[in-house]
Formats: structure tokens, sequence, C-alpha cells
């Protein structure tokens, strides 16, 4: 099956499959990831076809959205990924965002998700959307707050110890 692919004024975001492979195994293995989301011990290419088989292409059997590579219009680099997730232990969809380093404080971030938000509302019809982060990372917290989203709580996800910070808004 075919999904689609959005664009934005700087940025393709085109769903992640497994030619993305050597990229998301990068993405996966920066620091900021390994810090904030967490290591998912995906340390080879196979790995991480995998992973893009296992953890992403099922959201876009299921529910028609997912994890989105977002490439740049000028040059085609992959920057990063931005997608809307069903995550276990939250009610409601989980939008969600992470940037290669050296494409960090560009706005690609902001684009990418505040092009999702509107698909949100306008063509996945959707009534809400989160966004979780955790506690120090105060860059998350600050464009889910730039994009609408308010604090509601403090949340654990299921097999997981670390708190996090729950946003939430309603379309």
């Amino acid at each position: 099956m075919e999904f689609k692919t959005f664009e934005t004024e700087r940025l393709i975001l085109k769903p992640t499959n497994k030619d993305d492979a050597a990229f998301i195994l990068e993405l996966l293995n920066t620091p900021k990831w390994i810090a904030f989301i967490g290591d998912r011990n995906v340390t080879t290419i196979k790995e991480a076809e995998l992973y893009i088989e296992n953890k992403m292409l099922p959201h876009y059997a299921r529910l028609g959205f997912g994890n989105y590579t977002m490439i740049t219009k000028t040059g085609g680099q992959k920057v990063g990924t931005c997608g809307l997730y069903d995550r276990e232990g939250l009610d409601g969809v989980d939008i969600g965002f992470a940037l290669l380093p050296q494409f960090e404080k560009k706005g690609y971030a902001l684009e990418g998700v505040s092009k999702l938000k509107e698909l949100a509302l306008t063509t996945f019809n959707l009534s809400s959307i989160s966004g979780i982060t955790t506690k120090n990372n105060v860059a998350s917290q600050n464009l889910l707050s730039k994009i609408g989203l308010k604090f509601e709580k403090t949340v654990t996800l299921p097999n997981d110890a670390v708190e996090l910070l729950l946003f939430k808004l309603n379309l």
C-alpha cells in the first residue's frame, strides 16, 4: 500500500520505509535520541530495517499515518523525522520529532510538526493530539507549546520508569 507524502515550504515529509534504514540507524544513535527518547539497541542496517518494519510501518497499516522522514527540498538531505503515533499507555495520538544534530535550530522540527498538526485536523480527522517529553528536554517542551499544546500532567508509559510530561491539544 502506498501512503501519501506531504510538503511544507522547505521540506518533504515522506513516509519512512526500509530505504531509510541507514538514516534511521544514524538518528537512533544520536546522543539526544538516546538521552531523551531512549536507546533502541539498533546498531546495524539490518536492525534498522527491522525497526522500521516492526515499529514504524504497522502504524501506517493500522492508522493511515505514522513516521515521516523529513527531507530538504533543496539538496534532498534527510534531516530528521516527525510523526503521529499511537503509543501504548497514552490516550489519543502522540506527535513526535527528532533531528540529526547538524540540522537542529534551523526550524525544521517546527515546520514538520506544524504540518502534522494541520494534517491531524484536516486529513486524518483527529480530535486531539498529545506530545510527551522528558522533564529535562526543554527544547521539545518549547516546540510543543509553540504549536499550541498545553502541559496537562505527568505520565509514565508501560514498561518504562521515566516520568514524562504530557502536553495536549484538542483540535
